[in-house]
């Protein structure tokens, strides 16, 4: 599957990829607020997110700037322990750092959740972010998401070890409906 913005492209992560990939996800100012990112990220690193993504298990797209024609991120909707149910998925998303405040990362959810609540039988996103990102947590509530509940000492950086407190936002197929 691709999704195609004005200025974003959102497709499945190639091999080719690997170089414009590790050059944004391997830096602390990024990896630090993911969970599964480890810090240096390596070419095995990418390899077995390759070999991840490939499983069609998530919903998992780089994030390439057509301008460009560099990845310069990664958005994806995965299975998530918070709820027991299908039809319910966590939302993650990075954008490398000289890529910031260009509102890339609001483009590709926008393009992703239409997607995905127009086309497929998802009911519910949940958005679980470090509380300290506040940008993150901004975007969320942007979006129309919801503060569901905070979650104390809930979610470790891979990258740094450290433990953190976790916002967990919500937004329905309804919610997301009257947003747009």
């Amino acid at each position: 599957m691709k999704i195609e913005t004005k200025r974003l492209i959102l497709r499945p992560l190639k091999k080719k990829d690997f170089p414009d990939l590790i050059e944004n996800i391997n830096n602390l100012n990024v990896s630090r607020f993911l969970v599964p990112i480890s810090y240096p990220y390596t070419i095995k690193d990418a390899e077995y997110y390759l070999k991840q993504t490939e499983k069609g298990d998530d919903f998992c797209f780089s994030i390439e700037l057509k301008s460009e024609k560099k990845v310069i991120g990664g958005i994806g909707l995965h299975e998530q322990n918070f709820e027991p149910a299908k039809d319910v998925k966590e939302l993650g998303y990075w954008i490398g750092e000289k890529y910031w405040r260009n509102g890339y990362c609001i483009e590709a959810i926008k393009a992703l959740l239409n997607t995905v609540f127009n086309n497929l039988k998802i009911k519910k996103v949940l958005i679980p972010v470090f509380t300290e990102n506040k940008a993150s947590n901004n975007l969320a509530k942007k979006i129309g998401a919801e503060l569901k509940e905070t979650r104390k000492k809930s979610a470790t950086s891979k990258a740094t070890g450290k433990t953190h407190d976790e916002n967990i936002y919500e937004l329905t197929k309804e919610q997301w409906k009257n947003e747009i």
